[in-house]
């Protein structure tokens, strides 16, 4: 004898079932499945579902992460775009999110202390702040670009000391994103324009008061 199942409870089932799916479908294969692996975003470990992830030891390009909390927007995949919400540990954690589309990628909302290490080497950045940071690039170009960065400078470049933080406003131009940090005396200035995929260019200039100024300008890949 064969049971038949109203219309209506069959439906609930099927719904119950897609559901079920859905929610514990793995985070590491929505990661590779949108992409954010080929915008040089990365993790050791990816663990979880889509909703109740976590990265372990995530970086962008060379710039680590650390350990951070990771969910998928629903909303965002309504509107066909990919937004992983991230939320790491303490108040200096990557807390923001990255959103990927067909023909875009950027960040929204990050506020972080991230350790520089030598991504920018010879210039000596040992930590940058972001607050509030947003950058969106669209086929290539940097189309919008907000927030804040400090960036904190210990050592030395081609004999010059450099020491203390330069901070400036994120915006776009010349479609890269544009960080044009200064020191507090104004000595200090290094005009940083990162293109999508993490190449960069800063360009470096330092007064010393009556004495010969200092420039240089240094390129590299994130």
């Amino acid at each position: 004898m064969r049971l038949k199942l109203p219309l209506g409870r069959r439906a609930l089932l099927i719904a119950a079932f897609v559901a079920a799916l859905i929610i514990t479908f793995p985070m590491r294969l929505a990661l590779g499945a949108i992409g954010l692996d080929d915008s040089g975003f990365s993790a050791r470990e990816v663990r979880g579902s889509v909703w109740f992830g976590g990265l372990t030891e995530a970086r962008v390009g060379t710039i680590p992460l650390g350990d951070v909390g990771a969910s998928l927007s629903p909303v965002q995949l309504l509107v066909g775009r990919a937004r992983v919400d991230l939320d790491g540990e303490g108040p200096d954690g990557v807390h923001g999110a990255v959103g990927i589309s067909r023909n875009s990628f950027g960040i929204d909302d990050v506020t972080a202390k991230l350790q520089a290490g030598s991504s920018f080497a010879p210039l000596p950045l040992s930590t940058i702040d972001l607050t509030d940071l947003s950058v969106r690039y669209a086929d290539g170009q940097c189309q919008r670009a907000s927030g804040r960065v400090r960036a904190n400078l210990e050592g030395a470049l081609a004999g010059v000391r450099l020491g203390g933080g330069l901070t400036g406003n994120a915006r776009c131009e010349g479609g890269a994103l544009l960080l044009p940090l200064v020191g507090e005396s104004g000595m200090e200035q290094v005009m940083l324009r990162i293109r999508e995929g993490g190449r960069f260019t800063a360009d470096i200039a330092v007064r010393q008061g009556d004495g010969p100024g200092f420039s240089q300008t240094i390129q590299g890949r994130l």
